[in-house]
């Protein structure tokens, strides 16, 4: 019972946070590229593709209050989050930058930032993508209104 009224008091926010969570993971790479001057490699920029846009879906979503975009939404950050896994997973066991080698750029294996010894760039995108997915899934439409509408 408390799991189902912690959801009912997300809901109504849950896409202004899941925008807040794009904005924030949006800015942490711009400003790690171009403050910081940190060259994104092959993997970064897909993980890039798929995060830009949530920054303006979710926003245009939360600013009409319109939460059909959820199943779209969470499809880009399930497959942004798929490409981080992988990309997190090729800089902490090098039999992985072997097999498929990062040929042009920086290669997609070298670590800016290694906090702790395995917070990376890439594990900060997979912890962006899963909230965004968390918070999606906890703003959805209840099965009771979506039947009735």
């Amino acid at each position: 019972m408390g799991g189902n009224r912690f959801l009912a008091s997300i809901r109504p926010y849950a896409l202004y946070m899941a925008w807040i969570v794009s904005i924030v993971a949006v800015g942490g790479s711009l400003y790690l590229s171009e403050v910081m001057r940190y060259e994104p490699c092959k993997l970064c920029w897909f993980q890039r593709i798929f995060m830009y846009p949530e920054v303006i879906l979710l926003g245009i979503a939360s600013y009409k209050n319109d939460r059909k975009i959820i199943p779209y939404a969470m499809t880009l950050s399930v497959i942004g989050g798929c490409i981080s896994i992988y990309h997190y997973l090729e800089q902490k066991i090098p039999a992985l930058a072997k097999a498929l080698p990062c040929t042009v750029g920086i290669p997609c294996n070298f670590d800016y930032l290694n906090w702790f010894g395995f917070i990376t760039i890439p594990l900060l995108a997979l912890i962006a993508f899963i909230l965004i997915v968390l918070l999606l899934w906890a703003g959805r439409e209840p099965k009771d209104n979506a039947q009735e509408a």
